[in-house]
């Protein structure tokens, strides 16, 4: 993983984000098996040899996709929830960026679960993969152990486990709301909140 992320770091700022962009678009319309180097250089306005040089195979550059889109997205989840002074403003925040994520963010949502299927079959993507997962899981669980010990929220067990279980919440209820569009969830999503509740006070 640590060479993926230095030679990742000597690319151009434009060049290594065009790849990872034109990555996310192709996993989201084609999938994995579909999403060739020569697509990806082609949408991207690279070389084939480029994307093999840096990133290898394709599945690296996947998780690459999932990294930054993660990091990105995680920070500005930290963010908000750094902000929020109540347990209601916390769990407010946590659903809005779950109905942001299906609503604005399906490319992002489709590439993890991509990622999740190869894992099962690739150790070495798996390994990035629970990694990746970790560094989510003590990011906001450190953010929420905090908001714990400023008595601002508590939690009714270990900070990393409440987070074990709001990612599970928001995987499979992001999952049914991608493969039924048209569905109204509004109430499925109050049943999590008020499982969130019994967990985040």
């Amino acid at each position: 993983m640590g060479g993926v992320e230095a030679a990742t770091r000597t690319l151009s700022g434009d060049k290594a984000q065009r790849i990872v962009d034109a990555m996310r678009s192709s996993v989201a319309r084609r999938g994995v098996t579909g999403s060739t180097f020569d697509h990806v250089a082609r949408e991207a306005g690279v070389s084939r040899g480029l994307l093999h040089y840096y990133f290898g195979t394709k599945e690296r550059l996947l998780t690459e996709v999932v990294r930054r889109d993660a990091e990105l997205k995680m920070a500005a989840l930290e963010a908000s929830l750094e902000r929020a002074q109540t347990a209601d403003d916390v769990v407010s925040l946590l659903v809005a960026s779950l109905e942001d994520l299906v609503a604005n963010e399906r490319e992002f949502v489709a590439v993890g679960f991509e990622l999740f299927t190869l894992a099962q079959r690739n150790p070495e993507i798996a390994v990035e993969y629970a990694v990746l997962q970790g560094e989510m899981r003590s990011h906001v669980a450190a953010v929420l152990a905090d908001k714990h010990e400023q008595g601002i929220l508590h939690l009714a067990a270990p900070a990393d486990a409440v987070v074990e279980v709001l990612l599970s919440l928001a995987d499979g209820l992001s999952l049914r709301m991608l493969l039924e569009p048209d569905r109204d969830h509004s109430a499925a999503l109050a049943a999590g909140i008020t499982a969130v509740r019994a967990i985040i006070a």
